[in-house]
Order: C-alpha cells, then structure tokens, then sequence
C-alpha cells in the first residue's frame, strides 16, 4: 500500500507540473489579447525575464575625470561597483570598473557613459530572455511544495518504522530539490533585476622622439655605469678567487726559488 501510495505521489508531482507550466505558458499569450477583452495584461504577467550585459572599451583623455563621469552614472542610477581596478603598461594606463544597474536604468547609464566618447574599441550589448527558465523553475518549486505537503500527512498516518523512514527519506529529497530551486530561482532573479556591465577605459602614453636628455642625467648615468661594472669585476673575481689563491703561492715559491740561486752563484 505504502508503494502504491508513494507512485501516485510522483504521478500527482509530474501532472502538477505539466498543469502549472501550460498554465503559466497560457499566461504570456493574454499580453497579446487585444484591449476591451477583459484582459488585464498588467497583473497577469508582469513581464519577460530578460538578464542584460554589456560590455565597453574606448580611450579617454582624462582617467579621473572620466571615472567621475561613470562614478556620478552609479550614483544618478542608484547603481552598484562590483570591482574597480586599475593598470598600466608601457603605452597606456587602464581603469577596469564592473557595475551592476536596476535594469530599468541599463539603457540610461549606457547612453550617459557614451556621452563625449569618440569611437568604442569594443561596444558589446547582449540579452538572453530567462522566461521560460523562470516559469518552468517556479512550477516545479511548487509541485514540490504540494508533494511535501501529501508525504508530511503520510507520515503522519504509517505506523510501522520502516514505512515512517522510506517516507522521511523521500522528504529529505525533496527538500533536497526545493532548496535547489529556490537557489536557482533567487539568482535569476538577480541577474534579472541587476543588469551587470564592464566598462575599460584608457590613456595612451606618447613618448617624444626627438626627447633629449639633461647633461647632469648623463653624467649621472655615467657614473652607476661605472660602478656597475667595478661591481662586476669584483663579483668575477670572486667566482675564479681558487685560481688566484693558486697563482699566487705559485709565485712565491719560484721567486724564493730564484733568489736561493742567485745566493748560490
């Protein structure tokens, strides 16, 4: 009995799903009906699930002012700084800023950024509708619910032990998945409702060609140069140190040797 229980259990979760997503697929197809036929599109769908990202890149003349331009955007839009980082190489110096934005605001931030900007390097503006994701995720949530609800009464009726723990086995799982779409659901949400955008701009560093240098540079320069190779000379000598050691005895031994002949003649 307990098996024949616990199937009509998930044919009731598989049917409850299949129902909740036509219902909510249904849902959509009011936005279309046309006005005067009771229709209220307002409060029978509050939209599409659309998560939005761009990215931009594009050269400036000034960092700092340019920073405050998008800084002045975060705080008009009521915007978030994920990250902001800065860099330089050798022709350029580079600021990295991630922002997340209402995506009420995503077009106005991006057409207050682009304000006085010459030409993008790169200008990457992407939507991916989560709608039917969204839709399908919470109708499983709920015709989880409703099956934890009829195993909950289940237990409430076994009365032998091992029926009370095939059934809190199958709760333990199915709260398993519900938590699981919860976390699936709230991050959708997220992503829908903060529209995430990069934004890297730079300064080009221009080097003269016909750039001189000062005489008191060179001198100076002279001089690290020459102590750089005393330094030099000396780190030599002490890798061959043996040989000198070896050279020197040498000699001291045939100039004694020399001088006993000399003492002789």
């Amino acid at each position: 009995m307990l098996l024949l229980v616990l199937s009509s259990c998930r044919e009731y979760e598989k049917s409850a799903i299949e129902e909740t997503t036509v219902v909510e697929e249904a849902v959509p197809m009011a936005m279309m009906a046309p006005e005067g036929t009771g229709a209220n599109t307002a409060r029978a769908y509050p939209g599409q699930k659309i998560i939005k990202h761009a990215t931009l890149r594009f050269e400036t003349d000034d960092l700092s002012q340019t920073a405050a331009a998008v800084m002045q955007g975060v705080r008009k839009y009521k915007a978030q700084v994920q990250s902001d980082a800065e860099g330089n190489s050798e022709y350029s110096l580079n600021r990295t800023m991630i922002i997340r934005i209402p995506a009420q605001h995503f077009e106005g931030f991006i057409a207050d950024i682009s304000k006085g900007v010459k030409y993008f390097d790169t200008k990457q503006v992407s939507s991916e509708d989560v709608t039917e994701q969204y839709i399908d995720t919470e109708a499983r949530i709920k015709a989880k619910k409703v099956l934890e609800a009829r195993y909950l009464e289940l237990i409430g009726k076994a009365k032998k032990v091992s029926e009370v723990l095939e059934i809190e086995k199958e709760l333990s799982a199915i709260r398993e998945e519900i938590e699981a779409k919860e976390g699936q659901l709230r991050y959708m949400k997220d992503r829908v409702a903060l529209s995430t955008i990069y934004i890297e701009f730079y300064k080009t560093i221009e080097t003269a060609p016909d750039a001189t240098v000062s005489y008191g540079s060179k001198m100076w320069n002279a001089i690290k140069s020459g102590f750089n190779g005393v330094s030099s000379f000396f780190i030599q000598l002490l890798h061959i140190w043996p040989f000198i050691l070896i050279f020197v005895i040498a000699f001291i031994i045939i100039r004694k040797k020399l001088k006993k002949r000399k003492q002789y003649v």
